[in-house]
């Protein structure tokens, strides 16, 4: 899961995802484009509506996305349009950017629909993107499983 700083949107994903597959065969996993918040928590809005709805994601850090991610992970999720031109810029074959894809686009096929990242915004987007992600995630989770 890759948004810009690793503090809202990508730790959603990754609570929500990790959630939702058996932690025995997969492993779950975020990180943004951007090093502004390595190793801090995620934002207090994202912590606050995960608990709300029944998840802890106060334990994740941030860190950056590095070439090592496309050896690690079988399938990236990107948050937004700029996260994809930043991770695909990273792809050394065409392998790698195979991996890449934008997280509502399994529930948006072929549309390119963007998570908006809250940060900015009041709480009220940080339930939106929850509930975003939450249906994605539900897609991805039955894909793998």
């Amino acid at each position: 899961m890759v948004c810009l700083g690793n503090i809202c949107r990508s730790p959603l994903a990754e609570g929500l995802l990790r959630e939702k597959l058996d932690p025995t065969r997969f492993e779950v996993d975020s990180t943004g484009t951007g090093s502004w918040h390595v190793g801090n928590a995620p934002d207090p809005r994202s912590v606050a509506v995960a608990r709300k709805n029944g998840l802890d994601i106060s334990m994740l850090r941030g860190r950056q996305f590095s070439h090592q991610d496309f050896i690690d992970f079988d399938h990236i999720y990107v948050m937004d349009s700029s996260n994809l031109s930043n991770v695909l810029d990273l792809a050394q074959n065409d392998q790698e950017a195979q991996k890449v894809s934008m997280i509502l686009d399994t529930i948006f096929p072929g549309e390119k629909v963007d998570v908006p990242d809250p940060y900015y915004g009041g709480d009220d987007g940080f339930d939106r993107v929850y509930d975003m992600l939450d249906q994605a995630c539900d897609v991805i989770s039955s894909q793998l499983s």
